[in-house]
């Protein structure tokens, strides 16, 4: 039994924050002004619902104003509170500084558990909350732009947007008043796969990095790599279903609510989450091994763990048994501070949450962009690109015709060089780009200090004095 007092989320983002400028050279103000919560906002509203009128409560944090507007995603769960909220605010002023996306850190919430409720039930109470928020500009696209986080989705989104735009008719950029919207309502190519893509980018670029790798135990690249994910969501979904069929990694083990599943042959991710959606949990699933204690499998010999759901998933009671050599934080601080530090003694390398989850915002930010513009990526040059590309594969086989050889192209090749990219390709280029250059940022000064031994300190370093350039340019 550990009788060490395991931190809270909201501590152990403030101890990886303090690690992270014990080594940094800040003004004490500065410092303090970067570390605080800016504001936070309760909503407490009321919604007539089955006969009777129900009061739910909601927040909105904002951290960071060093950059506007504020991004953050709105959470629906029971278990949301304000010091919760305020954490994933930190986090996602360090994410957007990390991932050069030029946003303040933000986050919501609302006490309610989704499945309770019918759809139209559902939309009353998000409209009312949007309306609460939205007549205090805590939702505006200039100032604050929520996003899609645990319990919400691209419906939740859609209904924000309208409800922002019923109240602010003459706003022209009212759609990026929110973003993770469906693609007819304003949305963007690759925002759903998004944080899954991420963590697939993320994982490419870390196997880009012979010294990284060794650092893990680990060798070669991702083909063949045993991967368990806990949490079969759209994070873990989008990621394992990348790695196995792109990368050639293999599932051997999926975490749900109801239990586990286990095959060290690999299983079938797209087949498991079928399964999933029709009943409800992976109970009952017909291939690989049923483990009722799901969690055990986080202990599981594997070489890349994948917390993809829930705070504190590892933590005091179990660090010491999980023997997976590279974790990757697809959700928010799914290892507990107490957790981090068994784990790096131990010689484990975490790639942390405020990097790795990062794909969401990034895609959110591509999505602000295409909304102030008024124009899908891809619609201007794409044609004009197949065009010229289309110009160089004449002459090469005119002059094959000219010079009395019958050589001609590879259909294949032909056929991919001449297609432009449309605005799904450009959006993972961007991403792509995004996650290389953060991994980049983080690895080069994990390495080049000696004082830091671990990726997430050297993320934090990294975010924090980006914001802290920022407060300075404001001439604080």
């Amino acid at each position: 039994m550990h009788l060490q007092k395991e931190p809270s989320f909201r501590e152990s983002v403030d101890l990886m924050f303090n690690r992270a400028v014990a080594l940094m050279d800040l003004a004490p103000g500065l410092e303090q002004k970067i570390r605080v919560c800016n504001a936070t906002y309760t909503v407490r509203f009321g919604v007539r619902l089955r006969g009777e009128i129900r009061t739910f409560t909601g927040y909105r944090s904002v951290h960071s104003e060093h950059m506007e507007p504020v991004k953050g995603g709105i959470r629906y769960a029971l278990g949301v509170n304000q010091d919760e909220v305020e954490a994933l605010a930190a986090l996602m002023t360090y994410k957007c500084a990390l991932v050069e996306a030029p946003f303040g850190g933000s986050k919501g919430g609302l006490c309610i558990d989704p499945r309770e409720y019918e759809e139209h039930e559902l939309e009353l109470i998000t409209r009312r909350f949007a309306y609460e928020l939205a007549k205090r500009d805590m939702i505006n696209p200039a100032q604050n732009v929520p996003a899609p986080d645990m319990g919400t989705g691209e419906r939740e989104m859609a209904w924000i947007a309208d409800q922002y735009q019923r109240m602010n008719t003459t706003d022209i950029n009212g759609r990026a008043c929110v973003t993770g919207k469906p693609l007819n309502a304003g949305g963007i190519s690759g925002r759903v796969e998004a944080t899954g893509r991420g963590v697939q980018y993320a994982l490419r670029e870390f196997f880009r990095h012979p010294k990284d790798v060794a650092a893990a135990n680990l060798s070669g690249k991702l083909d063949g790599k045993r991967v368990i994910v806990q949490g079969l969501g759209n994070v873990g979904y989008h990621a394992a279903k990348f790695l196995s069929d792109e990368d050639g990694s293999i599932i051997t083990g999926i975490i749900e609510r109801d239990g586990g599943l286990f095959s060290a042959d690999g299983l079938d991710v797209e087949a498991v989450h079928n399964w999933i959606v029709n009943h409800g949990g992976v109970k009952g699933y017909p291939e690989g091994q049923y483990v009722e204690d799901g969690a055990v499998l986080l202990e599981e010999e594997c070489d890349i763990l994948i917390p993809a759901a829930l705070e504190g998933v590892i933590n005091l009671s179990n660090a010491e048994r999980v023997k997976a050599p590279l974790i990757i934080e697809a959700a928010n601080g799914p290892v507990t501070a107490g957790a981090d530090e068994v784990l790096r003694k131990k010689g484990c390398v975490i790639i942390p949450d405020m990097y790795a989850n990062a794909g969401g915002v990034t895609v959110s930010y591509f999505e602000w962009v295409k909304n102030l513009s008024h124009i899908r990526f891809g619609r201007m040059q794409r044609r004009q690109e197949e065009a010229r590309h289309q110009l160089v594969v004449d002459e090469l086989e005119n002059l094959s015709a000219a010079m009395g050889t019958t050589w001609s192209l590879d259909g294949t090749f032909k056929e991919k060089y001449l297609r432009g990219a449309d605005e799904l390709e450009l959006v993972r280029s961007g991403l792509d780009d995004t996650m290389r250059i953060a991994y980049q940022a983080m690895s080069n000064t994990w390495h080049a200090r000696d004082d830091v031994d671990d990726l997430r300190t050297a993320a934090y370093i990294v975010s924090i004095d980006k914001v802290a350039k920022s407060y300075r340019a404001k001439g604080l």
